[in-house]
Parts: C-alpha cells; sequence; structure tokens
C-alpha cells in the first residue's frame, strides 16, 4: 500500500509496540514462539498489512512468526516481492520458501522454536491456542487503528449513501450489490460481504443474499466493509415511496442497546438490554429471530452478544449491533471513546433522525 512518509512512520511505531506486547507473551507463557496464521492477526500486527488474496478465506498467503529476537514474514517467492514493498512495514524479515515445498517453511519454524510450544491463533500439528488475554488485547485498538478506522467507517458510509441514491426499482438485487461493491472497491476498501434484498425477499431473510429478482418498491443494502483488515459494518434502505412505520419502534429497540455499551459493563449486559427493550415494542420472538451484533475490529464479528458472554467492554473497542424485526434493521460500526459511542459510519447528507440524542439513520424515501 502507499502511505505517507508519517503515516509509514506511525505504522512503523505501531508494529514495534504489537511485537512488544507478543514478547511479553512468551515470556509469561515460556512459549518460543508465536505464529499468525489468519488474514485478521496478520493485519493487526502488521499494523494494517494485507495477506488476502482470496478475500473469502480465514488465512492468506503469508504467516508471521514472531520470537523473542525474530519477527518474519514467512510466504512462498510467488507473494515475496509485492509484501515487501507495498503491504509490511518495516520491522519484520521475510523467509520465502518455493510454492511447491511446504515443508521447508515447516521446517524453517522448527528451526527457530524446536521441541518448545508454539503458540497460534490458529493450531495446528501440537501447537496450542493463544492465551485469552491475547485475544482481549486485540479488541482494544490504539490511536493509529482508530485513525484508520475512522477513515474506512466515513468512506464506507458516502459508498452506501452514494449507491441508494442512484438505485431505481428496475434495477437488480445482483446490480445494487455490484453497484456496492464498485463503490467500495473504488475506495480501495474491500467488499468482504455485500447483501442485497428487494420487496419480495427483504421480509423472509435476515441475510439475503443477492438474487435476480428486481428490488421493487424497496431494498436494503448492507456492507461489511474492510480496508487495513478492520471492518466497518452498516446496513441502510431506500424506499421509493413511504418507509414502514416500524423503524421509530426498532429504533427505541436499538437506543436501549446502545445505552448499555459503557466500560466495565459485559456484553451479556448488552444482550439483556436488547432483551427488555424488544419485550418492551412487544417484539419479544425478535430476539431469537437474528443475532444482535456484538464487538466488531479486526472481524466482522470478533465476538457476538449472548446472555452468558462475560467479555468486558473497555474504551477502545469497537462495535456493531444489528437489531431488526421482519424487513428492517439498523446498523452502523461504532467506537467506545471517553465520551461514549462515537458512530464512524455516520454520514451527515444521509436523512437521520435523533434518538434519545444520537442520530440514527433514517431509510432514504425517494418519490
Amino acid at each position: 500500500m502507499s502511505v505517507a512518509p508519517d503515516a509509514l512512520a506511525i505504522r512503523v511505531a505501531e508494529v514495534q509496540a504489537k511485537l512488544a506486547v507478543l514478547r511479553e507473551c512468551l515470556g509469561k507463557t515460556g512459549a518460543a514462539a508465536i505464529r499468525l496464521r489468519g488474514i485478521d492477526w496478520f493485519a493487526w500486527v502488521t499494523a494494517g498489512g494485507s495477506s488476502a488474496v482470496l478475500h473469502c478465506a480465514e488465512t492468506g498467503v503469508a504467516e508471521v512468526l514472531v520470537t523473542q529476537d525474530e519477527a518474519v514474514i514467512l510466504t512462498d517467492e510467488i507473494e515475496l516481492a509485492r509484501l515487501r514493498e507495498e503491504e509490511i512495514p518495516a520491522g519484520f524479515s521475510f523467509h520465502a520458501s518455493p510454492w511447491a515445498q511446504v515443508e521447508l517453511r515447516e521446517r524453517y519454524v522448527l528451526g527457530l522454536a524446536g521441541d518448545a510450544i508454539v503458540l497460534s491463533d490458529r493450531p495446528h500439528n501440537g501447537e496450542q491456542p493463544l492465551p485469552n488475554a491475547l485475544r482481549l488485547r486485540r479488541l482494544v485498538l490504539g490511536e493509529a487503528e482508530q485513525m484508520r478506522y475512522r477513515a474506512l467507517g466515513r468512506e464506507a458510509a458516502e459508498a452506501m449513501s452514494e449507491v441508494l441514491r442512484t438505485a431505481r426499482p428496475d434495477w437488480t438485487e445482483y446490480q445494487l450489490a455490484g453497484a456496492g461493491a464498485h463503490a467500495l472497491w473504488r475506495r480501495g476498501i474491500h467488499p468482504a460481504l455485500v447483501l442485497a434484498a428487494g420487496e419480495r425477499r427483504l421480509p423472509l431473510y435476515h441475510h439475503p443474499v443477492p438474487t435476480h429478482e428486481p428490488i421493487g418498491k424497496r431494498a436494503m443494502l448492507v456492507f461489511c466493509a474492510r480496508r487495513h483488515g478492520l471492518y466497518a459494518n452498516l446496513t441502510r434502505f431506500v424506499s421509493f415511496g413511504a418507509a414502514p412505520e416500524e423503524q421509530a419502534a426498532l429504533m427505541e429497540v436499538e437506543a436501549t442497546g446502545l445505552s448499555a455499551v459503557e466500560p466495565g459493563k459485559s456484553l451479556s449486559a448488552v444482550y439483556h438490554a436488547f432483551d427488555a427493550a424488544y419485550k418492551h415494542v412487544d417484539r419479544a420472538e425478535a430476539l431469537n429471530e437474528h443475532h444482535q451484533g456484538g464487538i466488531t475490529g479486526y472481524l466482522a464479528r470478533e465476538i457476538v452478544a449472548t446472555p452468558s458472554t462475560a467479555t468486558g467492554l473497555e474504551t477502545g473497542m469497537a462495535f456493531a449491533f444489528n437489531p431488526s424485526f421482519a424487513g428492517i434493521k439498523i446498523e452502523d460500526t461504532f467506537l467506545l471513546g471517553p465520551q461514549g459511542l462515537d458512530n464512524l459510519t455516520y454520514d451527515p447528507q444521509w436523512p437521520a433522525s435523533s434518538v434519545h440524542g444520537r442520530q440514527r439513520p433514517l431509510w432514504l424515501e425517494v418519490t
């Protein structure tokens, strides 16, 4: 990726801080190495680098191996030059093996770790899982990560607004989703998920993979938009005529859940707040029809809220909740800061209504 000198220096400093976290983990556990295979962990430790080529895969074309003395990008000779020149900041060395001799990579790891413990996000062959404390550490985003997230959220929201303002009733769901993916790619954002549903399918499915059907009188567009490894998740609707009245009740449900997001509380407390809110509007069954979202960041959903999710909430965590009724939902990506929740995917040009002091998106009504 092309970055300005100041931004590159910030990434290098971020990498060094994260390598220090990993080495502290090695010291506490007595492990010899940490091996990070996932696209999510790769982006985290490289301060926004990408190992993704096949974007629907969990693991990419490179890994990171960290010991007390080394931080090595493990890849093959196909990917080496591009990763070195476009993705990886200073702080790492490289080990590239021939693509047809994957055993050489394993031999290299064995040479560094010997018979000692190797920790991994996706353990194989006797490796052990990462400690929970390290997994939780990733959820608390640093200043540089938050800066990248704010830019991503703003641009993902702009892409969403751009597409829905141009949508027409005779568009197919494929056309709507394709326009959404195009708007994201033009901004350098990976369309990790794009869902689209028109008038007929909207009330039927919570995860409507787009089809050839025309959207008709109303449509939903959903993004899980990824850049620098981070996910901006948002949902918007367009209506060619009046929007449904139910959106006001759903906004109240969401407001109750969002009000429970405070440092020191648990993620399960947010779930129970949603539970109470659905009951208050006489839609208790809606809670079981779809998950409510949860903590986001380097996965579209790092942890989904459940009745027993004890994960404590901290300043610096990101959240994407999606309370819903049949055919309608509401979703944005928020960062928990010192002053409370900050909506990263807010577009001031999109129609909105103030709900308990927070601007929330309305349906775009096209007449």
